[in-house]
């Protein structure tokens, strides 16, 4: 079955270059000028991965609104932004969106090309994972895959998208390290260095200890990366 790409790019050259140089590579390729078109085409059919660029003409945030659609609809789909826009602020909004990745211009064609074959290699393995219970039960802890929901001692803990992923990760084999190489994978962001990953698990702990002060059970290994420690009792 061939694989769906859609690009929504304002700009003619650029949307024709991505267009020409993925469908080389075998993908379908379905480009889209503005968010309104995108929009009637993903009420239709969605695509397998989409590459949104943030600014569309004079609709200055056209791709965030997009994103937010297309997750509404699928809560698994691969998005990329690609744009010249490379604040923080635009970053961490992507993020909130649970963008899987945030590419700024100039690109690469070569580098897209990885970058949209190593997300879509992610998502066919998040497919056809063994089916297993919905549910993590570890101590204290709850996490429903389905609703991506985690409580600690019952109470819920509110999560980022990739901050779910790693307790996720952590937590499916208690007691066993989770190398910094592991996590990065885990966050789905391709290359991400230690202090990344390390920042993460600083923002993680003290949403639990938000919760409860006592909280230990995330334990770094020195050099190596993390492990889910049981609970002694």
């Amino acid at each position: 079955m061939t694989t769906i790409i859609a690009v929504v790019e304002d700009d003619p050259d650029q949307r024709e270059n991505y267009s020409d140089v993925l469908t080389a590579h075998g993908y379908e390729v379905r480009t889209y000028p503005d968010r309104p078109t995108a929009e009637a085409a993903f009420n239709l059919e969605l695509p397998d991965l989409a590459m949104l660029d943030i600014m569309l003409g004079e609709d200055m945030n056209g791709g965030f609104d997009l994103c937010m659609q297309l997750r509404n609809m699928s809560s698994t789909l691969p998005i990329i932004f690609l744009t010249a826009r490379d604040s923080d602020a635009d970053r961490i909004s992507s993020q909130r969106m649970t963008a899987w990745d945030y590419i700024t211009k100039p690109v690469s064609l070569e580098f897209l090309v990885a970058r949209v074959h190593a997300l879509l290699k992610i998502s066919d393995q998040l497919q056809t994972a063994p089916t297993e219970s919905a549910t993590i039960s570890v101590g204290s802890l709850e996490l429903n895959e389905n609703s991506m929901l985690v409580h600690w001692k019952g109470q819920p803990v509110n999560l980022t998208l990739t901050e779910f992923w790693i307790i996720e990760s952590l937590t499916r084999n208690p007691g066993h390290v989770k190398t910094y190489d592991g996590l990065s994978d885990v966050t789905r962001q391709g290359l991400v260095e230690r202090n990344t990953i390390n920042g993460y698990i600083r923002r993680i702990r003290n949403k639990f200890r938000t919760l409860d002060d006592s909280f230990d059970r995330i334990q770094t290994v020195h050099g190596t990366g993390y492990k889910w420690e049981q609970d002694s009792t």
